[in-house]
């Protein structure tokens, strides 16, 4: 079981911290709205309406212990930046903060911050990856420029190995697990002489470059 803080409970923050608690995971929630607070408190461990841009307020929970902080604040920048700067005086080892525009971003990497997050921007991404390749089951961003995709094996693809299709290098992209029609029949780094069949699923990892390229190629 790990702590975590989730700071500022819109949607983004309230989904997080209850999907985090339904884990078995410690978590305090804080928000300066009563009413999200009121609406989150039976669904985390703690919750508390307090203000994270004030310090003082923050070493009054003796959150130091927690193991990751997440700050939510998306909307009032200067909010977000002081929350950011308060967990760092804290010695929080670990703080994931969420950005809503590139200024926001580069502002949070200023600070040092080093796992940002755009959740609308994240989301709609992998959307339009999915509508413009209908082979696409599901995308996320791994770190800058590169990404994860679930891939239904391609009619292409069928009856080949690992080893015939070559995707590494083809196109840079990693072959990182085979999923079957059974979601517990899962090959993690599986060998170059498995042969694909149709209801395969491919978890490739690889840059964004190399991705499109691979998926204009099984269209073709």
């Amino acid at each position: 079981m790990k702590q975590f803080l989730i700071i500022g409970l819109g949607n983004f923050g309230f989904h997080l911290a209850t999907h985090l608690y339904r884990k078995g995971h410690d978590v305090m929630a804080i928000d300066k709205s009563p009413v999200l607070v009121q609406s989150i408190k039976d669904h985390v461990t703690q919750a508390v309406v307090a203000d994270a841009t004030d310090a003082a307020t923050l070493k009054e929970f003796g959150i130091k212990n927690v193991d990751t902080a997440v700050v939510g604040i998306g909307s009032v920048l200067g909010d977000s930046i002081l929350a950011v700067l308060n967990l760092q005086e804290l010695g929080i080892p670990h703080i994931v903060a969420k950005a809503i525009s590139d200024p926001h971003k580069k502002v949070l990497e200023k600070l040092g911050v080093k796992e940002i997050i755009f959740p609308e921007k994240d989301t709609a991404l992998s959307m339009a990856k999915k509508l413009d390749n209908p082979s696409l089951i599901d995308y996320l961003p791994f770190m800058e420029g590169y990404g994860i995709i679930e891939l239904a094996v391609p009619e292409k693809f069928m009856g080949k190995s690992l080893k015939q299709i070559n995707l590494t290098n083809r196109y840079g992209v990693q072959v990182v697990a085979i999923k079957g029609q059974d979601a517990g029949n899962t090959r993690f780094s599986p060998q170059a002489d498995h042969v694909l069949n149709q209801r395969d699923i491919l978890i490739l990892l690889g840059p964004e470059k190399g991705l499109d390229t691979l998926k204009t190629a099984i269209q073709k």
